[in-house]
């Protein structure tokens, strides 16, 4: 089974482009259910034989999973991933039956976005002004990020070559190797154009040819990677902001709540967003009623009920 799931997790990387991230979360829950296995069995993880797994074994490991208190969005992404692998492993013929073909996910709980203000968003790209080509870039990765929506992984795969500045574009590959184009405003092309002249400066000697086409730099020369990024969006929504989750998919929420409130039509934010189901997107409509409704409560001169 160990074998199989390698096999599963490189075909995620190589043909279905899956985030670093995501393929790491999928690893440790397919090895956890291993893990799982092995002691049900009384062998070691290395002996576990793919056929030997059947439904009840899996839905015993989600029984544990809920006595130990794991959240019910965490046993679901964990389901996810077993009915992905197992529907993978029947396709190629290593299980002659699916025993995850009828397992149900459990509901996810509802959480709302976290999405930052426009006054927080302004103040972050004014902290964001200096001419070095580290800030310079900054701006850049801010701008765009706000501007278009887009997620962390598809951002450290830019190239240079992927922003149109006369069609005022931006070219991404996303989920499932699917290219989308997305256009972006001009505060992100004006920060493209000036971090576009001072990043030879972010080159070194050891920067080999992706470095050169990369369109964001790491310290050391080379094609910027997540957690800097993170590390970066930390930092300014730190200082310019009160949101408790200060991340890149902050930005991304927020790009997708302002552009619904100004009325976006939802289709095409899901576009955007590069989402596969309508349903994804549905979630800004909630956060988008909850402004409207503070926002009418306070405004309304017969808001408030006086029984």
């Amino acid at each position: 089974m160990k074998k199989s799931i390698e096999k599963y997790l490189s075909y995620l990387n190589i043909e279905r482009n899956y985030s670093r991230h995501t393929i790491t979360s999928y690893r440790n829950d397919l090895l956890q259910l291993l893990d799982f296995i092995a002691e049900e069995q009384q062998i070691i993880p290395m002996n576990v034989e793919l056929p030997s797994v059947d439904r009840l074994t899996i839905r015993l490991w989600m029984g544990e999973l809920s006595e130990k208190g794991i959240s019910r969005n965490s046993i679901a992404r964990k389901v996810a991933a077993v009915r992905s692998f197992f529907k993978y492993c029947f396709k190629r013929g290593y299980v002659q039956k699916n025993p995850a073909h009828l397992l149900i996910v459990p509901k996810k709980e509802k959480r709302l976005p976290v999405t930052v203000t426009h006054s927080d968003i302004q103040n972050m790209m004014e902290l964001a002004d200096d001419n070095t080509p580290e800030v310079q870039q900054e701006r850049a990765i801010l701008e765009l990020f706000y501007s278009t929506g887009i997620r962390l992984s598809e951002l450290v795969n830019l190239d240079v070559n992927d922003v149109d500045v006369r069609k005022s574009q931006v070219t991404v590959l996303g989920k499932g190797n699917k290219q989308r184009v997305i256009p972006i405003g001009g505060k992100a092309v004006d920060a493209y154009k000036k971090h576009l002249k001072t990043r030879p400066s972010l080159l070194t000697d050891t920067s080999e040819n992706d470095d050169k086409k990369a369109l964001f730099i790491a310290s050391r020369g080379g094609r910027i990677y997540p957690r800097k990024v993170q590390r970066i969006i930390e930092t300014y929504l730190t200082k310019t902001s009160e949101v408790t989750q200060k991340s890149p998919h902050t930005l991304r929420h927020s790009f997708a709540t302002h552009m619904l409130d100004a009325g976006a039509d939802i289709r095409m934010i899901k576009e955007f967003l590069g989402h596969t189901d309508l349903n994804s997107t549905q979630i800004y409509t909630h956060t988008s009623m909850e402004r409207l409704q503070k926002v009418y409560s306070k405004a309304h001169p017969r808001a408030e009920s006086n029984i």
